[in-house]
């Protein structure tokens, strides 16, 4: 069992930042939020029965398996179940900014499948389309190898719509409906496709497309002909940031084509609990790693 946490904040300011002329000091500033969301991830890890410490490549503990944007304290990380998921030594890689405007994590696990699998926790930027499609890009880049693509599974809020499509009554259309159209406010920029804006409102499909292109990944819950789901859209306006755009799939899994073959079942976790604890639903996949192509 593994699973990725995301938006893990810490305070980005605080007295013992500066000097004693009241000049920031940058490094130890970096050092503290590092510090802070560690000890926070590392609690949460225990309470839950997992864990997120690393492996060094010479067998040593690593540190908490995580990765934050260079400039905020907003941290993404990698959680795994010990007794069932061991980190590869040396399988830890943390990339932050410029590259994504969210920390992007990844690590090697070893989950008895014939290779490790590469396990990442994304978080897409939320405000700038044409980021997103350079930071999937990017993200592709972490997957390939020459040849192909690692086994690997990746986890996140894409802040995009997927575009996955489906086979239905012999026609081929997408997965996910566009959600925008007949929405007018001041927020369809940072999703729809621009000429389209006030329009018919398409989403920016292009992140999530680049990754499928080619069955390089696929997104499990339409590979699967998993029932559609929203992940979110479920808070009220007044609890958190207003919602202005109604029930939507933007939390995937997408898994690469050495793992297609092994996904078994994709759900979206919808407890009371859930509902209530945040604005993001999780997701669940199950694979049989036997069953993952080296």
């Amino acid at each position: 069992m593994a699973g990725k946490l995301q938006e893990v904040l810490v305070d980005e300011d605080a007295p013992e930042d500066a000097d004693e002329n009241g000049i920031v000091d940058e490094a130890k500033r970096h050092q503290r939020w590092d510090t802070q969301a560690a000890a926070v991830i590392e609690r949460l890890a225990r309470e839950c029965g997992l864990t997120a410490t690393t492996v060094r490549s010479d067998g040593s503990p690593g540190p908490v398996a995580m990765a934050r944007n260079g400039d905020r304290p907003w941290f993404t990380a990698v959680l795994w179940r010990p007794e069932t998921v061991t980190p590869v030594p040396g399988g830890f890689r943390p990339y932050g900014s410029p590259d994504y405007w969210h920390g992007f994590t990844t690590i090697q696990l070893d989950i008895g499948a014939p290779s490790p699998l590469l396990v990442a926790s994304y978080h897409g930027d939320p405000f700038r389309p044409d980021f997103r499609a350079d930071e999937a890009r990017r993200l592709k880049g972490a997957f390939r190898r020459t040849g192909g693509a690692k086994p690997g599974l990746v986890l996140g809020d894409f802040n995009s719509i997927s575009a996955a499509t489906v086979t239905v009554d012999g026609t081929q259309q997408p997965y996910d409906a566009d959600p925008y159209t007949g929405q007018d406010h001041d927020d369809l920029e940072y999703q729809c496709v621009p000429e389209t804006v006030g329009d018919t409102n398409l989403a920016d499909r292009r992140p999530v497309g680049m990754l499928l292109r080619r069955g390089f990944m696929v997104d499990a819950a339409a590979h699967l002909g998993a029932p559609w789901e929203p992940t979110v859209g479920h808070w009220e306006d007044g609890k958190g940031d207003p919602d202005p755009w109604g029930p939507r799939r933007i939390d995937l899994a997408l898994a690469t084509r050495p793992v297609a073959p092994a996904l078994v079942g994709y759900r979206v976790h919808r407890s009371p609990a859930a509902l209530a604890a945040a604005d993001h639903l999780l997701v669940v996949v199950d694979l049989a790693p036997s069953k993952i192509l080296p």
